[in-house]
């Protein structure tokens, strides 16, 4: 196909009119397609269905040591639960902590914590004249809302193929002491579906802060979220990185099960150092006297253990390739060669990255939204919404079915091409 750019005004404009009597048959359909969040579908919540079941009324409540989950007690998660989730990252048992349904709020938590009471008996940040996050772009938006929240000032860091420019995280961590902390998603990351180099968590892990408080937010929350089976990503570990490097206690992983049983209803987990799992449990026996041990018993139960995960994590592989390939075919189709848009092909996770032609991207959403079908908003994916290029688009194939979403594609690149002429004609 010709590239836009090498095309006259005239043959753009005869363009924008044919395309412009598809966007009118679209438009004359009244769909209703919502490609917004990275929501699991209703054919993925069906496969952890029979969890419900595992546990009832004459169901033995007792962890594999006798303690009854029903009553107080495992204030860090009953032991069982601690040793699935440290399978699936990849760490030990007792560097782990399990929690409630969301890994977001144990982030966010975590952040709290640093702000009022400090990392490890360091000052609390908010007693500080500034306090910094670096914020590799584009991102995942709830991590950036975090920080806005709590009046952290973040900075832009650019995301490559390989994870973010490790030259600008050296450069800011290892020279500024208001840096306290990097916002990171390892593996098949949101959005770009990216994973991380060796080199590049080696280079984390041998980082010098500048701030003896720094930590590493890693939130592993895709760690074995494959959309295949023959080819899949792997990240060096590192919790065993940082340990080796010398640094042991400057990353905290998170994870959880949220899209692998029910987003609302799941476990998830941090896990760290020693010393700083017990200086979070120091300030976790204030405030709770433990999360919910039942909804642990019965993620072990039904799973088994990390064979179990990962043979129930094949089927919602099976069920979401479809998806991300019937919009993958479509840029395939309708944008090659015409040099109006960049995407990834991701081997896992739940977003598609989309990169139009700057000054584009609001447009682009805006015009497919007009047609019925929703995006994440344009800006999203960087801190304080504003996307300085205003061209990233991420879109999240998972909820609608895979003739919707193929649907939804023709009528996104309908969109990006309209808006891209409309952008080269001035």
């Amino acid at each position: 196909m010709k590239a836009y750019k090498d095309m006259s005004r005239d043959e753009l404009l005869t363009l924008k009119s044919a395309l412009q009597e598809e966007y009118k048959v679209l438009e004359s359909k009244g769909l209703s397609l919502n490609m917004a969040r990275g929501k699991p579908g209703a054919s993925q919540l069906a496969l952890a269905m029979p969890m419900l079941d595992v546990i009832n009324s004459c169901s033995d409540m007792n962890t594999v040591l006798g303690n009854d989950t029903r009553n107080y007690g495992d204030l860090d998660g009953i032991g069982e639960c601690r040793k699935l989730m440290a399978d699936m990252m990849e760490v030990a048992k007792d560097n782990v902590i399990v929690c409630g349904n969301s890994s977001l709020n144990i982030m966010y938590d975590t952040v709290s914590r640093s702000m009022t009471l400090g990392v490890n008996g360091s000052t609390p940040w908010c007693k500080l004249e500034k306090v910094k996050f670096l914020c590799p772009v584009p991102g995942y938006d709830r991590h950036f809302a975090i920080t806005e929240l709590f009046g952290i000032e973040m900075i832009n860091i650019p995301l490559n193929d390989d994870g973010p420019d490790m030259d600008l995280v050296e450069k800011y961590v290892n020279n500024d002491p208001a840096v306290k902390g990097i916002w990171c998603v390892p593996k098949y990351a949101n959005p770009t579906g990216i994973s991380y180099s060796d080199e590049v968590v080696e280079r984390f892990a041998h980082l010098k802060p500048a701030a003896e408080d720094f930590r590493i937010f890693w939130d592993n929350a895709y760690c074995i979220h494959h959309l295949y089976d023959d080819v899949q990503d792997k990240i060096l570990n590192i919790l065993d990185e940082c340990e080796k490097a010398g640094n042991p206690d400057m990353v905290y992983i998170f994870a959880s099960t949220s899209k692998i049983s029910f987003p609302g209803s799941g476990v998830s987990a941090i896990a760290t150092s020693l010393k700083n799992i017990e200086y979070i449990k120091k300030q976790m026996t204030v405030q709770t006297i433990g999360h919910d041990k039942i909804n642990q018993l019965r993620h072990v139960r039904f799973f088994k253990d990390i064979n179990g995960l990962l043979a129930h994590m094949k089927q919602h592989g099976d069920i979401l390739r479809p998806k991300f390939e019937a919009v993958l075919d479509i840029f395939e189709k309708e944008l090659k060669g015409l040099e109006i848009g960049e995407w990834i092909k991701p081997r896992g996770g739940y977003f598609i990255s989309f990169n139009a032609l700057p000054g584009c991207a609001k447009a682009i959403v805006a015009k497919c939204k007009s047609l019925g079908v929703v995006l994440t908003g344009a800006g999203a994916t960087y801190p304080y919404h504003n996307d300085p290029l205003d061209s990233n688009i991420r879109i999240a194939p998972s909820f609608p079915t895979p003739e919707e979403m193929e649907l939804a594609a023709k009528v996104f690149v309908l969109c990006v091409k309209l808006v891209s002429i409309d952008k080269m004609l001035g």
